[in-house]
């Protein structure tokens, strides 16, 4: 027997047209690419979204065509990609960090027909155009008077555009199933691959978010998402602020300390989401400038394990809550979050730490698991280590194209390529990817953990650990620290740092101080940049 309920597509044009109606006068706050700050409504927004979706139209686009986005946070961006989806064309957010060669591939197999595009990335897009034959259209994404002179094919002024368009026309009408948004991921071996987002997936994505264990949005928050849209719908949240009817405040291409800090006190930050980087960057502008935040109540920090050294600096300092999160492209992208349940926050902060610094629990709508490499499941005793599977609505089920084939095992789960526990408390902590993680000895080193612990030295602006050949042991850790301007170079005293707070045979068997430590388009340590980088190194004594 089935129900009897209305039949409602969850769609993500009912987003934005719920923000509309309920929500209109909310406002929408953007750090323009062009410099001013921009201020526009829901209401405002939900008009002009219609108005690039019949500029689409009008330019043939049909349902299923992707359109791609190479742009930074702001509404104008926000614009665009509910323009496209509500015809069920495909939002294409594209990461300008990635290389040239990689764009090319990414966009050719794609086979996006248009690019919106941000003043700032002209000149990387008129260098891989001409290998991109699929793209017949470029839109600026600016005004007539700064629209730049451009050797882009059929490039468009956005105003303009949107100047000689209508609102008026049907959104939504199609199965919620439709394709919805695709992003491609690097973390995979071999090319980048396509995660294809359903206005289902989407949409219930939307509602998970709204979880108060999640972001727990609601109108009277104002939040700023520093994490770019091409991080997975920027963490949700371009969907999430709509829903909720809570002000959004979009940074643009600023987000150094001062820039993000700026932001914060002139529209009265509640909530913000970013990599650790940018809320290292942020601390560092705080601390010389001997500032305060008083609005902000937490932040989340997700995209690479966040250091016990900067939850606990927000708390000491400046009294804010730091929720860490995981998740994947794959995975919409949230998966866990570390709030505490109440019998863990009523312990002393120190005692909390053990948690904090872990990746959390799921929430409603995502399952976990850990297996070993027979597929024998893994007890969740905050022990033992095993590949980390998930599963849910909003996770994918297969790569666009069916690049990889099959990567669902006979359950559904999907492996994430990760390696980490699961504790007592439901608390999984992520102990490295699987192709990262060092072997010594038969056993498991965690060089994130080892990572979290280094970089909270006073001295130690960037820290990273990998594996390095030895004869007996297969592999052993080396401690790899880029120092903060000014300082000393002294291995001793960064050994000495980590003992106590790690296993003894944990203990790293060489420092090496470098210039750099590169990182990915995602923010994250680019381990593989990092191992070509040190190639020729060699242990101590190792041969």
């Amino acid at each position: 027997m089935l129900g009897l309920m209305q039949d409602w597509p969850l769609t993500v044009d009912k987003i934005i047209d719920h923000a509309k109606n309920w929500h209109g006068h909310r406002e929408v706050v953007s750090r323009s690419v062009e410099g001013p700050i921009v201020r526009t409504t829901y209401a405002e927004m939900h008009g002009r979204s219609k108005r690039v979706s019949n500029a689409l139209l009008a330019w043939g686009v049909k349902p299923g065509d992707r359109i791609a986005t190479l742009a930074w946070n702001t509404g104008r961006h926000m614009e665009a990609w509910y323009g496209i989806m509500g015809i069920g064309a495909v939002c294409h957010t594209l990461n300008p960090r990635l290389f040239p060669e990689q764009l090319i591939y990414i966009i050719n197999h794609a086979e996006d027909r248009m690019i919106f595009v941000d003043l700032t990335f002209v000149p990387l897009l008129e260098a891989i155009l001409p290998h991109c034959p699929s793209v017949k259209k470029v839109i600026v994404m600016t005004d007539e008077w700064t629209m730049p002179a451009t050797k882009l094919p059929a490039a468009e002024c956005y105003e303009q555009v949107l100047s000689e368009a209508s609102e008026d026309v049907t959104w939504g009408g199609f199965d919620e199933q439709t394709a919805c948004g695709l992003c491609y991921t690097s973390g995979t071996t071999g090319n980048p691959k396509g995660v294809l987002y359903s206005h289902r997936s989407n949409f219930i994505h939307t509602l998970l978010g709204l979880q108060t264990t999640v972001l727990g949005a609601t109108p009277n928050e104002v939040i700023l998402p520093v994490v770019p849209m091409f991080h997975a719908n920027a963490w949700g949240i371009a969907f999430g602020g709509p829903a909720a009817g809570s002000k959004l405040v979009l940074p643009g291409a600023k987000m150094d300390g001062e820039s993000i800090y700026e932001l914060i006190v002139s529209e009265g930050v509640t909530f913000s989401a970013a990599v650790p980087t940018v809320w290292q960057g942020l601390l560092t502008h705080l601390r010389d400038n001997k500032l305060q935040i008083p609005t902000v109540k937490r932040v989340l920090i997700g995209g690479s394990a966040v250091p016990e050294s900067l939850i606990r600096a927000f708390h000491d300092e400046f009294g804010i809550e730091v929720l860490q999160g995981w998740g994947m492209t794959e995975t919409s992208p949230i998966g866990t979050l570390s709030n505490l349940p109440p019998e863990l926050a009523a312990l002393p902060y120190d005692e909390q730490m053990k948690w904090r610094v872990k990746q959390g629990t799921p929430p409603l709508g995502v399952e976990l698991k850990l297996k070993d490499y027979d597929g024998n499941e893994i007890p969740h005793d905050g022990h033992s280590y095993g590949r980390l599977m998930i599963k849910g609505p909003t996770i994918s089920g297969a790569y666009f194209k069916d690049e990889g084939g099959s990567i669902l095992d006979d359950e559904g789960f999907f492996d994430t390529g990760d390696v980490s526990t699961i504790d007592e408390q439901g608390f999984m902590q992520i102990t490295d990817r699987a192709k990262d993680v060092i072997k010594s000895g038969g056993e498991w080193i965690s060089s994130i953990e080892i990572e979290n612990i280094a970089v909270g030295h006073p001295k130690v602006e960037l820290a990273a650990v990998i594996g390095a050949a030895h004869p007996k042991w297969d592999e052993r850790p080396v401690l790899l620290i880029k120092l903060k301007p000014g300082e000393s170079e002294n291995k001793q005293e960064h050994l000495d740092f980590l003992q106590g707070k790690i296993a003894k045979w944990w203990t790293p068997d060489d420092v090496v101080f470098v210039d750099d430590i590169p990182l990915g388009a995602t923010g994250k340590i680019d381990k593989k940049g990092l191992r070509e980088q040190m190639k020729d190194y060699r242990l101590p004594g190792a041969g």
